[in-house]
């Protein structure tokens, strides 16, 4: 083990962990001693990246994992992260493949590459493995290193999903459980087969929620994909949306985001959506029909806003009379 994770991991990170909650790990046999490997694991909080860390330091075994490259800015932890070797993933740019490159250099090299594939916190508000990204189908396919599926379970309450607020009292129960490496030799290794790249993530993402179900016990429901059931947003925990479907039957481009500020859309009946026809405007001196003389349309008593209409009035009145008289 390197000194930086004698120092960090051993010195710093496991005892805050201690302190904060109680981590029971089963299945530790199951981790492969030599040579390198990629453990995969759930991810529902912040904290949870740690407690799975420290399962594998615990064992005896130093992990490498694949961070977002923005952290590396901070002037602390950026250090602490370059300083283990820990691999940036420049996000959305050209230099997002270079992350999976140097994962592969640090496989090859006999160490261990530590990888969530969902990428990002898990959105379904049931606390549910999302379906996963491709990266570490891709990493296992061009390598051929074994993959070692991680559920984790209670870091959660520690820590709540996109929430930077630690609840250490009274200390929480952080359940693990590790599986069996999974054999993805079926699968091939040609990373630009996208049908067998999407085959392998599936099956990566299946190998966590069945460990997910056991730590639960509890049945999982069909996986949640944001492409189909849409963002819910943060914070909404308990409830998956309902799908809301347009008039052909096909999803709904706003299923499942919650109504930001604004107005929001109209149901169209049968047509795209129509726009309300602009009214029309009136050149320079012109006025509406109906408020000539102080009748206003929209105040009845137009006469109370127009002192002067009255007299209008009683002029149209005389006018008529004198024709009557002629």
């Amino acid at each position: 083990m390197s000194p930086f994770y004698r120092f960090a991991a051993r010195g710093a990170i496991i005892p805050f962990l201690k302190a904060v909650s109680r981590q029971k790990v089963t299945g530790t046999e199951n981790i492969p001693r030599e040579g390198g490997f990629i453990t995969v694991a759930n991810h529902l909080t912040d904290l949870d990246s740690l407690t799975a860390m420290r399962a594998m330091v615990d064992a005896d075994v130093p992990v490498y994992s694949l961070a977002k490259s923005t952290l590396f800015d901070v002037p602390v932890l950026g250090s602490i992260l370059r300083a283990g070797g820990q691999i940036p993933v420049h996000r959305a740019t050209k230099e997002a493949g270079d992350s999976l490159k140097e994962a592969e250099r640090v496989l090859r090299s006999g160490d261990v590459i530590m990888v969530f594939p969902e990428g990002t916190l898990s959105r379904d508000p049931l606390q549910w493995p999302m379906t996963g990204k491709t990266g570490a189908a891709r990493l296992a396919m061009a390598t051929g290193a074994p993959v070692v599926p991680m559920g984790q379970w209670g870091a959660q309450f520690v820590m709540g999903t996109y929430s930077k607020v630690i609840r250490p009292l009274p200390r929480k129960e952080v359940r693990i459980l590790i599986g069996e490496p999974l054999d993805l030799s079926r699968f091939g290794s040609d990373t630009t087969d996208r049908d067998a790249v999407r085959a392998c993530t599936a099956e990566i993402m299946r190998a966590i929620t069945a460990l997910v179900e056991q730590l639960r016990g509890e049945k999982a429901p069909r996986p949640y994909d944001m492409k189909y059931d849409g963002n819910p947003g943060k914070g909404r925990i308990g409830v998956r949306p309902t799908r809301r479907r347009t008039a052909r039957g096909r999803p709904h481009p706003m299923m499942g985001l919650r109504p930001g500020p604004g107005p929001r859309p109209t149901a169209s009946r049968g047509r795209s959506h129509e726009r309300r026809r602009p009214r029309a405007r009136l050149r320079p001196g012109r006025r509406r029909r109906g408020r000539r003389l102080g009748h206003d349309l929209r105040h009845p008593a137009g006469a109370h806003r127009h002192p002067h209409a009255h007299v209008g009035q009683a002029g149209r009145d005389r006018g008529g009379d004198q024709r009557r008289d002629q």
